[in-house]
């Protein structure tokens, strides 16, 4: 028996990665998917990769009807101006934009420049992040997507805030490099070809939207977080600096990665002595959900460099967005996610 999935925004990059993996998906039936910018038109004319997996067309989204689970993929700042409505149309919500991440209304304005439409469904929402929120997201009815560079970061943090090593009061500082379809479909002068191909390219030192995320669900004061265009399409690596206490050695980081990967289904450990694959790489993770996290660690300075590689639109969206909904209707949490990712691509 499956569920009625309805996608709003469903042309841009994460909405065609979200509905690459529903309609693979055992347990559910997609019955519309909306855009304004491709109304009328045939899902495959924008997605060419689902040629012959559907034959849906791009819907209004003021026509939308009645499902069980509403999926959000609609830009920033959209979404929560019509929550009241959308929630009387689906008893389940994710929402991957931004809109309903962050718990609290004033820090919502500090980064993201404006009051929130609907600061009382804030609370409303769980952070979408199984990893973090696990038990909450099986009892919740909205659940918030996640930034992909905050989820490349706070993954590679997770081991160390569960073994309870992150202080608050530390400084953690997080390069992530990103690839260029984190720009979005729509683009900007910046993701044009002759500006993107070949790059290294710092493009925010400090004080991106995405560190809000980091504080939130680390507890953290002081973080650092800086964003890097690099020659790939898909993928965030990043790579995070902090010290370590005193007394930690090598031994406890490795108790520590292979307990964590062991609870959750989507972490691997990459630490390998010798080849080329011996730290992980967003290059082997292109349509996976998997995250793989490894580190290196100086025992006489206790200087720990935590990593974590992600495919953005997947894992750093849709996938992980998909494995919220898993949780919430009690499925295995891994159904129609089980794509490894390619090798060699």
């Amino acid at each position: 028996m499956s569920i009625s999935v309805a996608i709003l925004g469903a042309s841009g990059y994460v909405g065609g990665e979200l509905l690459r993996l529903l309609l693979a998906h055992p347990k559910i039936t997609v019955t519309q998917v909306t855009s304004r910018s491709h109304l009328g038109e045939y899902v495959y004319q924008v997605h060419p990769n689902l040629r012959k997996r559907t034959n849906l067309k791009f819907s209004d989204a003021t026509q939308l009807q009645a499902v069980d689970v509403l999926f959000a993929a609609m830009p920033h700042g959209e979404f929560q101006k019509e929550i009241e409505h959308y929630a009387g149309l689906a008893e389940y919500i994710i929402d991957l934009s931004a809109d309903f991440r962050l718990r609290s209304a004033s820090e919502y304005e500090r980064w993201y420049g404006a009051p929130h439409a609907a600061p009382a469904w804030l609370p409303r929402f769980v952070y979408g992040l199984p990893e973090f929120h696990r038990e909450e997201i099986r009892q919740a009815r909205y659940v918030s997507g996640v930034g992909c560079n905050a989820t490349a970061t706070n993954l590679a943090l997770l081991p160390i805030l569960r073994a309870g090593w992150l202080e608050p009061e530390q400084t953690v500082i997080a390069e992530v490099k990103v690839g260029s379809s984190e720009a979005g479909a729509e683009g900007n002068i910046g993701s044009h070809h002759a500006e993107r191909a070949n790059v290294v390219r710092t493009y925010s030192a400090f004080g991106h939207r995405h560190t809000a995320e980091i504080i939130q669900e680390c507890g953290l004061q002081n973080v650092v977080l800086t964003l890097t265009s690099v020659d790939l399409v898909r993928g965030a690596m990043a790579t995070v600096h902090l010290n370590l206490p005193d007394q930690i050695k090598t031994r406890d980081l490795w108790q520590a990665y292979r307990a964590l990967a062991h609870e959750n289904p989507f972490l691997r450990v990459v630490k390998e002595a010798r080849g080329i694959h011996r730290v992980p790489d967003p290059k082997v993770l292109a349509g996976s959900n998997y995250a793989d996290i490894g580190f290196e660690y100086d025992e006489r300075s206790g200087h720990l460099v935590a990593l974590c590689a992600i495919d953005n639109l997947v894992k750093g969206a849709a996938g992980t967005a998909v494995q919220c909904l898993n949780l919430m209707m009690g499925w295995e949490e891994s159904l129609g996610l089980e794509f490894p990712g390619l090798h060699p691509a």
